[in-house]
């Protein structure tokens, strides 16, 4: 058997993930007749089938199941590679940090300032993705570091917690519920999260729609306006509603939500001195801030 080429992984993939092959192809930008005919070699070279096809179905078989996984690990570390070696490779490296905005626990600012202190650090650049982007940003290589909200996919990934805090619901100021000085998620129900799963399964942070489901709002802006509305209501954590106060939204605690708790995530192999320099940064601004809290709650205790 020859060895596979990352152009065949490319096409499988693409087939497992739609599981119908005119949407992969539209996906990969190429005929369906030269696909099909690419999975059919690779099954040939392989000696295995990878897919039982009926004219109503396309679904893997065990072996694909397996080679799914594989594949994917394999394209991110192909995809890793080229990112980490022109990263290395230029006259200016930078330390990448991936985040989406806003979710940082109000600590960034802190953590720059204690990394830029550090003798191992290198001027840092902030890489902004959507919710949940941010561990395969790191897997992929374009980010070397990331701040990100647990539970997340670690797979290739070392992590540290740093802060855990209350998450509230945000709902439009009108809503019957805002009344209320606390709720259940229980309370929540018929109402939808931005992706359109609905708020009283109590997911924090929901990274993708429900299929059918029209594209989530990309960013706080975008997802506040709809809360004002009472199209959605929206997960956020405690330092969020700090943050942004608005007049039409009003926050309340769910007694059976989950905590957010905000990690710092890097990639297991990673050997930077940089890389060291932001983890030891972050958890040392992150402790004061979890002490100062805990303090604060404790003298405002009854």
């Amino acid at each position: 058997m020859s060895d596979l080429e990352v152009r065949q992984l490319r096409y499988f993939v693409a087939v497992a993930e739609e599981l119908h092959f005119g949407r992969a192809a539209d996906r990969l930008g190429m005929a369906q007749p030269p696909l099909s005919r690419a999975i059919r070699e690779l099954e040939r070279q392989l000696g295995v089938t990878l897919f039982e096809r009926t004219t109503r179905q396309v679904q893997l078989t065990t072996a694909g199941k397996v080679l799914l996984r594989d594949a994917r690990t394999a394209l991110e570390a192909v995809t890793a590679a080229a990112h980490r070696a022109r990263q290395a490779g230029s006259a200016s490296p930078r330390l990448r940090i991936a985040l989406k905005a806003d979710i940082d626990g109000g600590l960034l600012p802190q953590i720059l300032d204690a990394y830029g202190a550090d003798d191992a650090s290198l001027p840092s650049e902030l890489v902004l993705g959507g919710f949940g982007e941010q561990p395969q940003a790191l897997r992929e290589g374009l980010a070397d570091v990331g701040l990100v909200l647990s539970p997340f996919d670690e797979r290739g990934l070392d992590s540290e917690p740093l802060l855990t805090e209350p998450v509230l619901v945000a709902l439009a100021a009108a809503d019957p519920l805002a009344a209320r000085t606390r709720l259940r998620l229980d309370d929540l129900a018929g109402r939808k999260l931005p992706g359109g799963l609905p708020a009283s399964h109590g997911r924090a942070v929901e990274h993708t729609p429900r299929s059918g489901a029209s594209r989530p709002a990309s960013n706080l802006s975008e997802i506040f306006s709809l809360v004002e509305t009472g199209s959605v209501v929206f997960f956020a954590p405690l330092s969020v509603a700090r943050r942004y106060p608005r007049p039409g939204i009003a926050y309340r605690p769910v007694s059976d939500l989950p905590d957010s708790t905000l990690a710092i995530a890097w990639p297991k192999d990673a050997r930077s001195p940089a890389v060291a320099a932001f983890v030891r940064a972050a958890c040392s601004v992150a402790a004061v801030q979890q002490a100062q809290a805990e303090s604060l709650m404790q003298n405002t205790a009854p």
